[in-house]
């Protein structure tokens, strides 16, 4: 398999084989997970707000998603390994259950990394929900809601699934996942997932 997508790389890039293979790492995932994204290629990010590798990406993330394919589906899933980890995700999940997710997932990324707000200091994470017109109580309210809560131990069963051990991780279609020590760089991250991406095109 490894050689099939080096050869598909090497064509769709133009560059020999051998620095083709030489270029994109990743891991092939024993078994495949099954797929949320019907008659689509999903690809899913992995990560955690308090990661500052993460953060980096972000802006790398945001003007690839722009630029997929119609029958290619992204989504971010927060990885858990701990508490703390699960309770950021529940944050993610609120956010997505109050609508406000689009508008607030980046400026929650740049008051982590660049006003060092605390997401489980509930005085700091009031004053922050305040000041981005969200109530705090409706907020903690929805964050205990079963729906929240059931998507928060979704992906903590989806880190166990796909094997994730660090962040960021992105696993393409249920078969295959890309490290950040994989990627290298975040260009070379997203480079290799468009390869497998592709790859898992023309199998379609």
């Amino acid at each position: 398999m490894r050689k099939i997508f080096a050869l598909i790389t090497a064509m769709v890039l133009g560059l020999p084989l051998a620095a083709a293979a030489q270029s994109f790492q990743y891991t092939e995932l024993k078994p495949p997970q099954a797929l949320e994204s019907k008659g689509k290629v999903e690809v899913i990010e992995f990560f955690w707000y308090g990661c500052i590798h993460c953060y980096n990406l972000e802006p790398y993330i945001e003007a690839w998603e722009k630029k997929l394919p119609k029958d290619v589906e992204f989504k971010r899933v927060p990885a858990v390994f701990s508490p703390r980890w699960g309770y950021d995700a529940s944050v993610f999940y609120t956010f997505e259950a109050l609508g406000v997710l689009d508008k607030l997932h980046r400026p929650l990324f740049d008051a982590i990394h660049k006003d060092r707000l605390r997401t489980d200091d509930p005085q700091a994470m009031g004053e922050w929900l305040q000041k981005h017109g969200v109530d705090p109580k409706k907020f903690n309210d929805t964050m205990k809601s079963f729906g929240v809560q059931s998507k928060t131990r979704r992906a903590t069963q989806l880190t166990v699934a796909y094997k994730i051990d660090g962040t960021p991780a992105m696993a393409v279609n249920g078969r295959y996942t890309v490290s950040a020590e994989q990627g290298r760089t975040q260009q070379g991250m997203l480079k290799t997932v468009d390869g497998l991406v592709e790859m898992e095109r023309k199998q379609k």
